[in-house]
């Protein structure tokens, strides 16, 4: 039940999925260290520990059943978080009490939980990119073919087509997939280091046999699904891997900020539009109003994620020697709320472009309107063909052009650069051989072309390694 009495986090309550907010919340979390607790009196126990079976059992009978009320009062008492939970493990588990976290220090649950929580949400994060870029991909073929103006400076430009301005937003996410995947496969385990990286203690509860040392980090991680461990550590692991994540993170969430400006836009525009349900409300006070909501709440989130990147880079450059507990409290809000901020601008992505409304008479009039200023040239060069004088035609196409500009901007009026050019004989050309240049489809160069060859070489042997995972999305909010 909700207390509306306190203050909840939207991310939570409006914008991220049950999936994202569950790997970061107090029951994973607690579970994970209790997992992470077992793991390691396995470990002990296999290389020769004074370890039983019951007491593995006995940790293994709670794994799952966390004594939230006593660890809470014993954390008011001890005023620290790991030894509070530690004692409430041990009041369940009575016959292991004397064993859980024997030798290990607080960042070995810590530590190793934000790790394992990390590249879990890095998978999710992984699925969702694909999704999204699954579904630009599918619009990007569809509209390979559709001319429409391009822009530079928000400026009427050469033309490009609608697909090939949709891979511009494609490429852009997949060098974020990429950098996620090789950030999600660049997270190891903290594994088993000991008080300040050195693993003195548990040199001294192995009576300084290094190789079972080695071999309890080892046997650690291999229980907890990871292939090694960070080679050194201080008491904990390095803080730049949070940095480093963030920013891929952040990275994300630029490009569907600069993808979201674009649909806004060409909303504006009325060439493209965000989904819009029939129900649905654009303004309180202006009925006809269909705003860009979803696009306008991806870039809202997105200026959120790329501010709270900011925050590792700050707290790994402020670390003293092997650790200060500085890092702890930003930590704790900056990683977490960047992945379930970053989890729903994904959600509400794949949701925008898997129903994208593309109106093309619209980009039509606008072509027709700005297209017999960008024909002027192959105008200039059939007239030339024609006998022509390539200065003096020139000299006149600018002064026709000034005129049409004139009429279109001061006198409200329409493009009559076509009627100049064809009523001046000496262009001796008439109005359907000019209009006959006037096609689209000569201007757009090879973006057909390039929409296939992009998709083909580069999206579709990504997307291939996702082809079972990815998703549509049907928002709540």
């Amino acid at each position: 039940m909700i207390n509306r009495e306190v203050y909840q986090n939207p991310l939570n309550e409006r914008y991220s999925s049950k999936e994202m907010s569950y790997i970061f919340s107090d029951e994973n979390k607690f579970k994970t260290w209790r997992k992470l607790w077992i793991a390691l009196a396995e470990s002990q126990k296999e290389l020769g520990l004074n370890i039983d079976d019951n007491q593995i059992q006995n940790m293994k009978d709670f794994e799952s059943d966390i004594n939230y009320d006593v660890a809470k009062q014993i954390e008011k008492e001890t005023r620290h978080d790991v030894m509070s939970h530690v004692k409430a493990f041990g009041m369940q588990a009575e016959l292991a009490k004397g064993i859980i976290h024997l030798g290990a220090t607080s960042c070995y649950v810590g530590d190793n939980t934000d790790l394992i929580n990390m590249f879990k949400a890095l998978e999710l994060i992984e699925i969702k990119l694909a999704s999204v870029i699954n579904n630009l991909s599918k619009f990007a073929i569809e509209y390979k073919s559709v001319p429409t103006l391009g822009f530079t400076h928000f400026q009427a430009a050469q033309l490009t087509t609608v697909g090939k301005r949709a891979t511009l937003w494609l490429y852009d996410l997949l060098m974020d997939l990429e950098e996620v995947t090789y950030r999600k496969n660049k997270i190891y385990l903290r594994g088993v280091k000991g008080t300040t990286g050195t693993q003195a203690s548990f040199l001294e509860l192995f009576n300084h046999d290094h190789d079972k040392v080695k071999e309890l980090d080892e046997k650690v991680c291999e229980k907890m699904g990871f292939k090694k461990s960070y080679p050194v550590t201080g008491q904990t692991y390095s803080r730049k891997v949070d940095s480093y994540v963030l920013s891929s993170l952040s990275s994300i969430a630029q490009s569907l900020h600069k993808m979201t400006n674009d649909i806004r836009l060409l909303q504006h525009l009325k060439e493209l539009e965000e989904p819009f349900e029939s129900t649905q409300i654009g303004s309180s006070a202006m009925a006809y109003k269909r705003n860009p909501m979803r696009s306008e709440r991806i870039s809202s989130l997105s200026k959120y994620i790329i501010n709270l990147a900011q925050n590792p880079a700050l707290v790994h450059s402020t670390q003293w020697l092997e650790r200060t507990l500085d890092d702890s409290a930003n930590r704790r809000l900056a990683i977490g709320e960047a992945f379930l901020a970053t989890d729903a601008i994904l959600e509400i992505a794949i949701n925008v472009t898997n129903g994208l409304v593309v109106y093309e008479n619209m980009i039509n009039r606008h072509i027709n309107e700005e297209l017999p200023f960008m024909a002027t040239e192959y105008i200039l060069m059939e007239a030339v063909k024609k006998g022509g004088d390539r200065q003096e035609l020139h000299e006149k196409i600018r002064v026709y052009s000034m005129e049409a500009a004139k009429n279109v901007k001061i006198n409200g009026g329409h493009n009559n650069l076509i009627e100049l050019l064809a009523n001046d004989a000496e262009f001796n050309l008439d109005e359907v051989e000019i209009k006959n240049v006037l096609k689209a489809e000569n201007f757009i160069g090879r973006s057909k072309e390039q929409v296939e060859e992009f998709i083909l070489n580069d999206v579709n042997p990504i997307l291939e390694k996702y082809k079972n995972l990815v998703k549509d999305v049907e928002l709540n909010v």
